[in-house]
Parts: structure tokens; sequence; C-alpha cells
């Protein structure tokens, strides 16, 4: 029998590879056990992890611990928050995750959505006009970096614009945390939202971070787990696997973004001259490409990828796993034949450089298989 070869993995930014030393760690959890609202020894020792896990986060995060609640992950946290601020309006940005444009445009139909320019930033003219008309206290959530081309916001003025029209700010740091600093007073946040799986924690665990005196009214019963923001038995493994994933991922924090960094830009510096890379021009996560070869639609290079053992992305890859058009880069102003190529390449902490000429090697492939199809 063939052995199959390692698939050459590049989706972070859709989940990080669990890495070993979160393993363990759960591993040895799952084997010690118990409820950690259970007042026996074993329950104790359960609650004492989870409140490790707490501490260690908030140190990194730059807040308090009781100001740390766990989540199920990210889409959980962003909920929470939009359940309990207690905003009398909501305004987001047009390139927020789905979590929250969704219950913007659906849940809400709010029509307060701040426009970004061509480099996918946000508007800040238009962020200060929606600013001045929404009912007070308005609630304002912008992601600090985009999950499909890493740009990066600039938070500084957006919690600066917030601060003069006394708004909440909500940050979804999902993508950001564990691959730029993030720290809750630096942004100058209300609430703060990262997750586990992004930076190779397990899949199931998040966080809110709340700054001291933000508004938290509770709208969920049924438990007092978490001082009762969030009710629902802690995942225990799963919280101890996130705070050592998130260890891990800020220990040479620097060293490891320029290392990824260069990835990022051996990548692109070996795609084809007809490659247009979206955001290029703006702040990025130093691991993610969003870009386009514009002979070769996105839905097909994907498969095509995979049946080349490279695991890559489309641009707007929608949680049932079918490929759509990114309203990411509609919003930026991308024509939609373009946008149609659009596919994402995010690098990690176990990306090598020869997985990045693997890549390259692939695309050459499939796009010239492409080119020789289109002219039989």
């Amino acid at each position: 029998m063939m052995n199959k070869k390692t698939p050459v993995y590049c989706d972070y930014n859709a989940g990080a590879p669990l890495r070993a030393e979160a393993a363990v760690a759960m591993s040895r959890a799952l084997a010690a056990g118990g409820n950690p609202s259970s007042v026996h020894s074993v329950g104790r020792r359960a609650r004492a992890r989870i409140e490790d896990a707490r501490e260690k986060l908030a140190g990194m995060l730059g807040a308090s611990a009781e100001n740390v609640v766990f989540t199920s992950g990210a889409t959980e946290a962003l909920h929470l928050v939009l359940a309990s601020a207690g905003a009398a309006s909501l305004i987001i940005s047009a390139v927020e995750h789905d979590a929250v444009y969704e219950h913007a445009t659906r849940a809400l139909k709010s029509p307060r959505i701040a426009p970004v320019d061509a480099h996918g930033l946000i508007d800040l003219a238009a962020l200060a006009a929606l600013l001045a008309e929404a009912p007070k206290p308005a609630l304002v959530s912008v992601q600090l970096a985009n999950n499909e081309t890493g740009v990066v916001q600039p938070i500084a003025c957006v919690a600066a614009l917030c601060r003069e029209h006394g708004a909440l700010l909500l940050v979804d740091a999902a993508q950001a945390f564990g691959r730029i600093p993030v720290d809750i007073s630096d942004l100058d946040a209300s609430y703060l939202v990262v997750s586990s799986h992004k930076i190779g924690g397990p899949p199931g665990a998040g966080a809110l971070v709340l700054a001291p005196g933000a508004p938290f009214a509770i709208a969920r019963f049924g438990g007092g787990q978490e001082r009762g923001r969030r009710p629902g038995t802690e995942n225990m493994p799963a919280v101890v696997g996130f705070a050592v994933a998130a260890e891990w991922a800020l220990r040479d924090l620097t060293s490891e973004t320029e290392r990824v960094r260069a990835l990022r830009d051996r990548f692109e510096a070996g795609l084809t001259r007809d490659a247009v890379v979206f955001g290029a021009d703006a702040p990025r996560l130093p691991n993610t490409s969003n870009f386009a070869l514009p002979s070769l639609a996105a839905e097909t290079a994907v498969i095509a990828m995979d049946l080349e053992g490279v695991a890559i992305s489309s641009g707007a890859a929608c949680s049932s796993g079918k490929v759509r058009l990114s309203r990411v880069l509609a919003a930026m102003g991308v024509a939609p034949e373009l946008a149609k190529a659009a596919l994402r390449v995010s690098f990690g902490h176990e990306s090598k450089e020869g997985d990045v000429d693997e890549v390259l090697h692939a695309l050459n492939r499939v796009a010239a298989r492409r080119a020789q199809g289109a002219a039989a």
C-alpha cells in the first residue's frame, strides 16, 4: 500500500494544528477529570486548573482575571457582548466576521455599517458620522485583523472616536491574538474577543475580556459559572489547552512574527506577475496572503490544490464549506470576476520554507493545467 504524503497545511486562519504542548496539557486534564463546580477535592482541582488558565490569559491580554470569561469560541464571545453590552445602537465595519455582520444585518437590520477603502481599512470619517447620529450609547464592533485579507485596522483611531462620542468598543482579535501584540488596555477597548484554535489550541474554547467597568447585563441563566456571565459547565480540558497554546504562541512572538512574515513575503514574491494581492498596501498580519490569479477560479483551485496535497482556502469559505463571493472583497471595491479568483494562504508555527515552495509549485501546476484546458 502506498503511503499518502502528509498535506502541506497553509490554512492557519481557519484553524491551526494543535500544538503538542497543548495536547499534553489537555490529556492530563482529561485524565484528572472533575466538574469545576463540584465542592469535593476532584472538583476543586478542576476549578484550580481553570483559574490558573484564566490568570495566564489575563496576564497575556493586559486584563484582570475576574474580567476574563471563557466561552466555546470567538463567535459565542461576540454574541455575549452583543446581547449584554446594553447599547442603544450598533455600528460595525463592512468587513466584520459573519458572527457580527449577520447579527447587524439580519437580526437587527442595522443600516449603521462603516465602509472601508480599497485597502480594506475602515473609513474613519464615515465612522465619525455614524457615531454622531447613532442613539447613545453606541456599541462599535471592529476586527483588529480581518480573517480573509489579514488587514489590521487602525484601532487606536477607532477607539479615540468612540471615546469622543461616549461609545463602547468591541474588538474582535480572534485572528490577531498570537500573531501580533494584543492588549485590551493598549487597544483602549471595552471588550476584546480571542480564540483558541487560531493559535494551536483546541477548538471549542475562546474568551471574552472586559475592560474594568465595561457594562455587562447578564442575559443568560441556568448556572453561576463564569461569575454568572456564561452559564454552563466549563470545558476544562479545552481551557487548559487554550492557555498553554497561548503561552507558546507568545513565547517568542517577535522572532516568530518575523519568521512567518518572511514566509508570506517569499510566497508573494513567487507569484506570477498577473497575481493580485488584496490589502498589500495596508498593515497586515504577518502570516496572511489573500490573492487572486485572474485565470484561476477559486472554487476549482481549492479542490485542485487539495489533490496536489496542499491545503489552502478560498478567501470566503462559509461554515458549510461552500465557496461564495467574498463580502469583504466586495466592500473593498474588488470586481466580482476578480473576487471569484480569490484564494488565501495563511502560515503558522509549523510552516517551513519548503511549504512555501511546494505551494507555489502546486499553484503553477494547477494554473498550467487550467491554461491547457482553456486552449484546447
